[in-house]
C-alpha cells in the first residue's frame, strides 16, 4: 500500500475538522495519537477471481470513496481501499482495504479489513463497517463461509 491507515485516517479527519472551522493540522496530530479499531474478515466466495474482484470493487465502491487499488501482476491477487463512513451520524472516516486472492479457478478468498480511530466514547465503527460490508459482500456474491 502506498500510504498508511494512519495517515489516511488522519488526513480524513484532519479535512473533517478543517470544515468544521477548526484547525486541520492540529486534528491531524491528535488523529495520529489515537487508538485504532481494527476488525478483519475472512470470506470464500463462490466466483472467478475476476468476476470476485468486479463484485467487490462494486461492493466497496458503493460504501466509500476509492483510495487506491493494487494489482499484483500474477493476475491472481488484487488489493483493493476505500475511505468509507462510519460511526455517528457516519463522520468517522474508515479505510476499508479488500485483498482478493484465487483460490481456484471457481473460487477466491476476500481479506476484509476494517480500520477507524476511536476516540474517548469507543463507537468501534471499524467492527462494525467489516461486518457490514461483509454481509454485502457475501450477499453479492454468494459466500459460503466467513470468519474472523
Amino acid at each position: 500500500m502506498d500510504q498508511s491507515e494512519d495517515r489516511i485516517l488522519a488526513d480524513e479527519l484532519a479535512a473533517l475538522g478543517a470544515v468544521g472551522g477548526g484547525s486541520g493540522l492540529l486534528v491531524r496530530v491528535v488523529a495520529k495519537l489515537m487508538r485504532k479499531d481494527v476488525h478483519e474478515i475472512d470470506l470464500l466466495v463462490p466466483l472467478p477471481f475476476d468476476e470476485a474482484v468486479e463484485r467487490v470493487s462494486g461492493v466497496l465502491n458503493g460504501a466509500g470513496r476509492a483510495v487506491e487499488t493494487l494489482s499484483v501482476g500474477s493476475g491472481e491477487d488484487e488489493t483493493i481501499r476505500v475511505v468509507a463512513r462510519g460511526g455517528v451520524g457516519g463522520l468517522n472516516p474508515v479505510v476499508v482495504t479488500a485483498r482478493v486472492l484465487k483460490a481456484n479457478e471457481a473460487s477466491s478468498e476476500v481479506w476484509l479489513r476494517a480500520a477507524a480511530k476511536e476516540g474517548l466514547i469507543r463507537q468501534r465503527a471499524g467492527q462494525k463497517t467489516a461486518v457490514r460490508l461483509a454481509a454485502q459482500l457475501s450477499k453479492a456474491a454468494g459466500a459460503d463461509r466467513a470468519y474472523g
